[in-house]
């Protein structure tokens, strides 16, 4: 499929058939992210897989890009109902992406793209429209015919638990105890208590192909961001959401929890900064000229601008839940003004490095965004820009959130309301994807209206 990267993974077809022959994989997980950017597929026998799967696709139900965050079918998407019958689509593995999964005994794992199943010849082999790999390679693909190619890396934040998550489940996420005592950002001392569990995670993706640069110790109790290498902007989203899953998996066998979600209290949240910078697919830095301003070439002044234009219509893509809006606080370090700045962590849009490592970093999006999703977003802002010529305005200077530039929405009724809105989405992702995902976010804001919180209780049970 166009946009597709190169290898990533660490073993090829031939690799598993003599992994398969000595006994040390019996399992490959075929797995897709879903619109939560979770992982969702299922496990088959190696056997299986060489013999049928690799060549020919498995098949799931077509409701995994239909349900909510339980997993409950949910009304409202085109892709599937009770109308359509809920029918399947075809996983096509991607075998560019096999690679071993070291912290699941005997396991291989593939990435793979969505496919309708054919009810006719035009159908055949068509990609699902609506699913997050597929937007994010139609916009690699857009690039690729401007002569570049996107380079991405995301940073989760988490924040670790001394509870199981059964424990944590049984309790209602209330009471538990976080892995440290106090702030830790940088601190070397409170984060060695966590060092096997960190430790057994990065070694794990290492394993699984990723190359981890490091770990480190965040504000909030308990908070760490491991960190890896930069790469095709393809190749760090499927990194990303494994790396996510799988994490989640090491420390369960550990009997902790871990959280990426946004927000978890009134302290500091869970970011996911997204840096990109795009390249000519030649391997030239596009992005930069040191003859010019800030050693910006043209390309790099209308890409960003693009990126300030779009946004606050675009922030649906970047925060999809509404806990994400609980990040954006004055003197967070999370964003509230849509502004950019040099080496400025108060703006939304940072700019650091330069020639080959000239990018800038996205600090709206929080742990719990789908990466796929959010860079389609900055590649088609980025586009729009090139294409529009827009003009880059000058850095924020000082404290961006005392700046009196525009802001980011404030909650997800405003971002769904100015997506809804917006041409640039219309025009680059198509007339489906807008609707689907405007339906994820009107069955969010449903669910979460429904619901009496905590919050409601304590202050009107006696009180009210």
């Amino acid at each position: 499929m166009p946009g597709t990267a190169s290898r990533t993974g660490n073993l090829d077809l031939d690799a598993l058939r003599e992994r398969v022959r000595a006994g040390a994989i019996d399992t490959v997980i075929v797995a897709f992210a879903d619109m939560q950017g979770r992982l969702v597929g299922k496990r088959v026998s190696a056997r299986l897989f060489l013999e049928e799967v690799a060549d020919h696709g498995a098949e799931a139900c077509d409701y995994l890009l239909a349900v909510d965050v339980d997993m409950n079918t949910v009304d409202g998407y085109a892709i599937s109902s009770w109308e359509s019958g809920y029918g399947d689509m075809v996983l096509r593995p991607d075998l560019d992406t096999l690679r071993a999964t070291p912290w699941l005994p005997g396991t291989a794992l593939v990435m793979a793209d969505l496919e309708g199943v054919p009810r006719g010849d035009e159908d055949r082999g068509r990609p699902v429209s609506v699913s997050p790999r597929a937007i994010l390679q139609r916009q690699v693909a857009r690039l690729a015919d401007l002569g570049l190619e996107p380079y991405a890396g995301t940073e989760l934040e988490f924040l670790v638990f001394d509870d199981t998550y059964r424990e944590a489940w049984a309790r209602r996420y209330a009471g538990l105890t976080p892995a440290s005592d106090y702030n830790i950002d940088y601190a070397l001392l409170a984060s060695t208590r966590m060092e096997p569990l960190l430790r057994d995670i990065r070694l794990a993706m290492d394993g699984a192909g990723m190359y981890c640069e490091g770990v480190k110790g965040e504000c909030n109790l308990g908070q760490q961001e491991i960190a890896f290498r930069y790469a095709h902007a393809l190749t760090t989203c499927d990194n990303h959401v494994l790396y996510k899953n799988g994490a989640k998996e090491i420390a369960d066998a550990r009997g902790k929890a871990l959280t990426f979600m946004a927000k978890f209290d009134e302290r500091e949240g869970n970011s996911c900064h997204i840096h990109l910078s795009v390249r000519g697919t030649d391997g030239s830095a596009a992005m930069a000229d040191p003859s010019r301003p800030h050693g910006f070439s043209p390309l790099m002044e209308h890409f960003l601008a693009g990126q300030l234009a779009a946004m606050r219509e675009l922030t649906l893509l970047f925060a999809p839940n509404i806990n994400s809006y609980k990040r954006y606080q004055d003197g967070s370090f999370a964003p509230t003004a849509v502004a950019w700045g040099l080496d400025n962590r108060t703006c939304a849009l940072r700019v650091v490095g330069r020639g080959h490592s000239l990018r800038f970093e996205n600090r709206a999006p929080g742990g719990d965004v789908n990466p796929y999703l959010a860079i389609a977003a900055m590649i088609a802002a980025g586009i729009d820009g090139i294409e529009r010529e827009l003009p880059l305005p000058e850095p924020a200077a000082g404290n961006a959130y005392e700046s009196g530039e525009p802001r980011l929405p404030t909650t997800l009724t405003e971002a769904a309301r100015l997506f809804a809105s917006s041409d640039l989405a219309r025009r680059a992702f198509g007339q489906d994807v807008v609707d689907h995902y405007l339906n994820t976010a009107r069955v969010e804001l449903a669910a979460f209206e429904s619901a009496v919180t905590d919050w409601e209780r304590v202050r009107g049970f006696e009180r009210g």
